[in-house]
């Protein structure tokens, strides 16, 4: 009775893989935030929200919820290397499948805003060897 588990998947490798991908989320928050505290432009607009004494900018459009600055409830993401790593993120990984243009947007734009961001992501996919050769 003792090895009555041996050769037993009590957790699916597939599963595991997706908490992975959430720990990794919750570290880019982490440095999201402190991106956002670098960026002159979101300093600035966060200092006007704190003196005017609101939460919110535009009807809910703008706001900042635990540090970090949103846009109608998606993590702003600030210019630099957070982009294309929240693309890898999303696109490399067995959660995001190597998913086109479209999917790939759709997946990132839940959670991630910024200008461009449909573009960004059709490059990479553009640029994805693997997508560019199983493409239909």
């Amino acid at each position: 009775m003792e090895k009555d588990n041996k050769d037993q998947t009590l957790i699916k490798p597939e599963w595991i893989r997706g908490m992975e991908m959430l720990i990794q989320e919750e570290d880019l928050k982490e440095r999201i935030r402190k991106a956002q505290e670098g960026d002159e432009k979101i300093v600035k607009a966060v200092e006007k929200l704190k003196k005017a004494g609101i939460k919110t900018l535009r009807d809910k459009e703008w706001e900042v919820e635990d540090g970090i600055v949103m846009k109608k409830g998606r993590i702003y993401v600030p210019e630099g290397n957070l982009r294309r790593e929240i693309i890898q993120l999303h696109h490399d990984t067995p959660v995001g499948e190597h998913g086109g243009r479209w999917k790939m947007t759709e997946l990132i734009g839940r959670n991630y805003w910024w200008p461009g961001i449909t573009k960004e992501v059709g490059r990479y996919v553009e640029g994805c060897d693997a997508c560019q050769r199983y493409k239909n």
